[in-house]
């Protein structure tokens, strides 16, 4: 596997794929803002990653202007305003086979919850942007028409998707041979539904989709064929702007995003129980290892318990009450003896704006959405997003995620915006990284290509790369071990953009999920 790598210039960009990458280069290159850079790669994401970022999901974009406050747009899933429940509700269960381990996911129309990414789109488009829409998307309809070669990446994502892409034969066409196996590497992905869709989306904005034939084209599908969603879910279906939440770690700041998503404040008191632990041991250490295995151990402990006491409708306020924080850093501080579907982009431009954008479409539900060439999500039938059960979710309510779009500022004046897929492994990927880059004073490419570890439910995964005693003392903080024979996109994927506080830029794209930067000499592009 490759390496993270960076370079030097005044705007830069961090993205899951170079389609994805050269969509925001070029907005920036013609003189369009970090927002308007970010609003063309999500649109060219959802043409070459497709499988991470499809406009039929959602995700959170973290703006922070060079001349204002920051805003998190909040633009998930939300579930639908009633559940159909019963045995024509299309939702049935598939294994996902990540090679070292498995992973069960739902799908089905009964699995879609309410897209937000168009609206999304809108929202900040209408807020941020300096760039007509039309001429935003108009990079993406292109090569949604003309296609998009596949990767090796992107060949084995759909290799172990295949369970979900053969669903429909709406899906299959594209993402399939005519003979039924999944395309291989260099084989060009051709979508010319989607590329109609993305004109359209420049033209009319999300009206059509959300209030208009399309949208009761997709509740009409849902209400014949076991979904939930119904044309009131989309017309109401609202993008929030919230407040990021805000915390400091050692001599820096983060800010991230905020209830009702979990990701970041989960990533915010792993932060604070490191901190409780003293000052940072040796980077690839055994104590550092097994430091970091605890905080997230810990974590999710705390996570559970929080829930247990009514964190669900105040998960902010249960986490960090005083009690439960003491407890846990107390924790924290001892030292026991040694016995035992998501893409990110970050974008940098010359005037200082930045832009951390994080999508998801899940895994795709199997279906597409009528007349658009959209793969829906299957957000209702996600294990890790609903942990009281399949049946359980309230009705027309924002579904808590694990995306985490950040920024952190460091002391010595670097600003750098960051995130990561991978499901439940954002939290601890997104640590790591903080941990890398304040700690132990690392390039955003080393604090990125360094090895990670993820501690979930006893079991202790490790990529290669740490030591053998640093191997060991993680293990003690689990009851069982998953060493990895090599790093893998299981353990996510961080793309980040760091600037200086002399201005010049820096970016580096995690290979572990096909990640590449572009980094633009230019000039400050202040009042275009």
């Amino acid at each position: 596997m490759t390496h993270a790598q960076d370079s030097t210039g005044r705007a830069a960009v961090a993205a899951g794929h170079p389609a994805t990458a050269q969509a925001a280069r070029d907005v920036l290159a013609d003189g369009g803002n970090a927002f308007d850079a970010a609003l063309a790669a999500i649109a060219a994401a959802s043409v070459a990653e497709p499988l991470l970022g499809s406009l039929g999901g959602g995700g959170f974009l973290l703006a922070h202007p060079a001349d204002g406050p920051a805003v998190l747009y909040d633009f998930f899933a939300q579930t639908p305003g009633r559940a159909h429940r019963g045995s024509q509700t299309d939702f049935r269960a598939v294994e996902v086979d990540f090679g070292p381990t498995t992973q069960g996911f739902h799908i089905g129309l009964g699995a879609a919850a309410v897209p937000g990414t168009i609206r999304g789109i809108a929202a900040v488009h209408a807020d941020l942007a300096s760039r007509p829409l039309s001429a935003l998307m108009a990079p993406a309809a292109q090569l949604a028409r003309a296609g998009v070669p596949l990767r090796d990446f992107d060949a084995y994502a759909g290799r172990i998707l295949a369970p979900i892409l053969r669903t429909t034969p709406a899906l299959a066409q594209v993402f399939q041979t005519p003979d039924g196996t999944p395309r291989a590497s260099g084989d060009r992905l051709v979508q010319p539904a989607l590329a109609d869709t993305l004109e359209q989306l420049g033209a009319e904005g999300d009206r059509p989709f959300h209030e208009g034939p399309l949208a009761h084209a997709l509740a009409a599908q849902c209400k014949a064929y076991g979904g939930h969603l119904s044309a009131e879910d989309l017309a109401t279906y609202q993008v929030a702007r919230r407040e990021p939440l805000a915390c400091t770690y050692r001599d820096a700041r983060l800010l991230t995003n905020p209830a009702p998503s979990s990701g970041g404040m989960l990533v915010a008191f792993a932060l604070d129980l490191l901190q409780a632990a003293g000052p940072a041991e040796p980077a690839g250490s055994a104590d550092l290892l097994r430091t970091l295995a605890r905080a997230m151990r810990l974590t999710s402990e705390a996570r559970a318990e929080a829930g247990r006491l009514g964190g669900a409708e105040t998960p902010e306020r249960a986490l960090f009450a005083p009690e439960l924080l003491d407890r846990y850093r107390t924790a924290m501080a001892k030292r026991p003896q040694c016995t035992r579907g998501t893409t990110h982009i970050s974008i940098a431009d010359a005037d200082g704006n930045l832009a951390a954008v994080t999508l998801s479409n899940g895994e795709g539900c199997g279906h597409t959405w009528p007349g658009t060439g959209i793969h829906l999500n299957n957000m209702l039938g996600e294990e890790d997003l609903h942990p009281d059960g399949f049946d359980a979710w309230p009705p027309d309510t924002r579904i808590a995620s694990m995306m985490a779009p950040s920024v952190l500022e460091l002391a010595n004046g670097r600003w750098i915006a960051f995130g990561s897929g991978g499901s439940n492994r954002i939290r601890t990927a997104l640590l790591q990284v903080a941990s890398n880059l304040v700690d132990h004073d690392m390039s955003v490419a080393e604090a990125v290509d360094a090895p990670r570890l993820h501690v979930e439910r006893g079991l202790v995964s490790l990529e290669p790369g740490f030591t053998e005693a640093a191997m060991t003392a993680a293990a003690m903080e689990g009851e069982r071990v998953n060493r990895w024979p090599e790093r893998n996109m299981f353990f996510g994927g961080v793309h980040a953009v760091d600037r200086a506080g002399d201005g010049t830029v820096t970016a580096a794209g995690d290979p572990r999920r096909g990640g590449v930067t572009d980094v633009l000499a230019m000039s400050a592009q202040r009042g275009s």
